[in-house]
């Protein structure tokens, strides 16, 4: 095993709950009397969670989600937003700066994140559902970019680069620009969701999909989101060479000779992510 390698189903949250069940870990985002805000230091934990994730040697699927019927109305107001109010520009960028390192920590993580996102997905929570991988809703979720509603730009932790990608860039502009709130059927039809389920079932249905995931070839899988990342900034020449290279390592390892092996046996492979 790489020496850098951990384990991390044990690990103990300070500022949300987490839940690790087999190789799947459920990240709970717990303030649920003020819809799930963020503070400073969930922040900057969530931040060192999803980058010790590059590492873990027995999580190989997250969902993250939001306790008593919402998912997250973003960053704090009187926790953050007043603070910063009284900031000095090297703190404000040192703060800004922090969370878009939680975007791009998810980004870099190998495992596949499967959002659950019920009610209220707002602000920086609405960016945390965008920087997963998968995002199931339900037809209760009110999703908003409202940076513009506080005084802000739209361009906050890479959301004028992320969700052009999911729903296009007209979509995108007028979410970014009015701050307006997404219906679910919105979110559903233009791909922001994967789909729609009741409340009661949103979790299920993510943690269902975390669990087909870590099953996989997860080695596989982490090249899969590496690439999806990776070729936003390469031409076609480069992301089919990207490509190329990428299947010829994955054809090196041992979940590729169990798939060759269990299909001339006729069986389902049973895949370790080596």
């Amino acid at each position: 095993m790489d020496n850098n390698l951990r384990p991390l189903t044990d690990y103990r949250a300070q500022h949300f709950i987490w839940q690790a069940s087999g190789k799947v870990a459920t990240i709970t985002l717990n303030r649920p009397e003020k819809k799930n805000p963020l503070t400073f230091e969930s922040y900057a934990e969530l931040r060192d969670l999803f980058r010790a994730l590059a590492y873990a040697s027995d999580i190989k699927a997250i969902v993250l989600t939001g306790a008593g019927g919402n998912f997250c109305s973003g960053g704090d107001v009187h926790e953050i937003i007043g603070p910063l109010t009284k900031m000095s520009m090297p703190e404000l960028l040192a703060f800004t700066r922090m969370t878009g390192d939680v975007v791009k920590a998810m980004r870099a993580c190998p495992q596949p994140i499967v959002a659950a996102v019920d009610g209220v997905c707002v602000g920086a929570g609405a960016m945390l559902a965008l920087a997963s991988d998968f995002r199931y809703g339900t037809p209760n979720c009110k999703t908003a970019f409202l940076f513009t509603r506080v005084g802000l730009a739209g361009c906050d932790m890479g959301a004028c680069t992320l969700l052009p990608r999911v729903i296009g860039q007209g979509r995108a502009a007028e979410l970014l620009y009015t701050g307006r709130t997404m219906t679910a059927e919105e979110g559903h039809l233009w791909g922001f969701f994967n789909a729609l389920c009741l409340p009661d079932d949103v979790l299920a249905t993510a943690q269902q999909m975390a669990e087909q995931l870590a099953n996989g070839p997860t080695f596989a899988h982490a090249m899969t989101k590496k690439l999806l990342h990776q070729e936003w900034n390469m031409s076609i020449d480069e992301a089919i060479e990207a490509e190329a290279e990428a299947q010829a390592i994955c054809m090196q390892t041992q979940d590729f000779r169990r798939a060759y092996e269990a299909f001339v046996a006729k069986q389902q492979p049973v895949f370790q992510g080596d």
